[in-house]
């Protein structure tokens, strides 16, 4: 019998089965055969041993793995000792909580206004000295900020800094637009301070947020004043910085710096929009100023700027609140009155000025809008006009 060592001593005692077993049945059978039936024999002994630690790992991974994935399911459905029991086994464990775990995480509790669960997370990773340290607090302030929870925001900006974490340009923004929506106005000027001692630039979100602070209070003067510190200059955001400097005197009708600022707009390379014009012809308008209103709709058609709904509007309310219905067709003659309502004003200008009552009117008919009648400008007019006559019409009803 042909003699080969194996390290496992349970091989030897299967080659000696084997060949045992194998020589007894088949006599004439070559030794070679047996070690063919070694070679096919090996794994079978190997394979349970690998497959039981193999079996190990994965259970052991899967079940770190499927804790964070259950602490979310807890905090997202109210079931907060369960999660902060969760939280406690993942701090024992070897787990590293990752940027986008703790995003969901801290949005979970700031929507069921848990904050204090948030800042116990946020002390318990202090402890650990991870890299994404500084994000987890950036992740936290926008949290807090964006509940409008300022107090909470302010503290945790303070406890940042003090332990030599810098506040970027992104984070800075977000602080800057919180204490714009739910800060006071002071609250938001001391803000800004900070903010441009930071020497960040300030975002166009940002920019139409604080704006939006100073005409909410009819503060029209410091909003100008606003927008000239931010600088006019600027061209990535557009005409946004202009268009707010001439709403702040169309407000409180100061034709003549209206007027000025227009041209020093123009002087300086920038483009006026329809935002611009519309400003500008809601003020005339308001003002009965036909022949600026005039020049205004052909500086429009020079600049290749398309007229809206609220250009429109403008024209015809001038008119008929004068009572020059009648002297509406030189005008409209001049503007392509067959044309598709659209309304490409900012937004941001009805909350100062309003809308216009043709433009209220156009609204309440454009919202049933079917699709076998075709509105245009003209139709729309029309309309108007024919509610406007039989306004102050009498019917008696016997």
């Amino acid at each position: 019998m042909e003699t080969i060592s194996l390290s496992s001593h349970n091989n030897i005692l299967l080659l000696k089965h084997s060949h045992s077993s194998s020589s007894s049945s088949s006599p004439q059978q070559k030794p070679h055969h047996s070690r063919n039936l070694v070679t096919t024999k090996k794994p079978i002994f190997q394979q349970p041993n690998s497959l039981l630690i193999h079996n190990d790992k994965h259970k052991h991974s899967s079940s770190s793995s499927s804790l964070p994935s259950l602490m979310l399911h807890y905090t997202q459905n109210g079931y907060f000792h369960k999660s902060q029991t969760t939280w406690e086994q993942l701090l024992n464990s070897s787990f590293h909580p990752s940027l986008h775990f703790i995003s969901k995480l801290f949005k979970s509790y700031a929507e069921q206004h848990k904050f204090d669960h948030i800042i116990n997370i946020l002390h318990s990773l202090n402890s650990r000295n991870l890299t994404l340290l500084p994000q987890f607090y950036s992740l936290a302030i926008s949290c807090f900020g964006n509940a409008g929870n300022l107090k909470l925001m302010e503290e945790t900006i303070n406890e940042m800094v003090s332990k030599g974490f810098r506040i970027d340009s992104k984070l800075g923004n977000e602080i800057l637009l919180y204490y714009s929506v739910f800060g006071s106005l002071n609250e938001m000027e001391n803000a800004y301070g900070r903010f441009k001692r930071s020497r960040f630039l300030i975002e166009e979100n940002v920019i139409r947020a604080m704006a939006y602070g100073y005409t909410k209070k009819r503060k029209f003067y410091e909003l100008g004043e606003f927008v000239r510190d931010v600088g006019l200059g600027r061209r990535n955001v557009g005409n946004v910085l202009w268009n707010l400097l001439l709403l702040s005197y169309a407000a409180n009708f100061k034709m003549k710096s209206l007027q000025r600022e227009f041209v020093r707009m123009v002087e300086s390379g920038f483009r006026p929009d329809v935002t611009t014009f519309n400003i500008r012809a809601m003020a005339f308008s308001r003002m009965a100023l036909f022949w600026d209103l005039h020049l205004s709709i052909e500086h429009m058609r020079s600049e290749n700027v398309v007229p809206d709904l609220v250009t429109y509007g403008c024209v015809v309310e001038a008119y008929l609140d004068r009572k020059l219905g009648r002297n509406l067709e030189f005008v409209l003659n001049k503007m392509d009155v067959d044309d598709c309502p659209r309304l490409f004003t900012d937004p941001f200008v009805f909350e100062v000025l309003g809308k216009g009552d043709f433009h209220l009117s156009s609204e309440a008919f454009l919202e049933y809008k079917t699709q076998q009648q075709k509105w245009s400008y003209r139709i729309l007019i029309q309309k108007y006009l024919k509610k406007h006559y039989r306004r102050n019409q009498i019917f008696w009803n016997y």
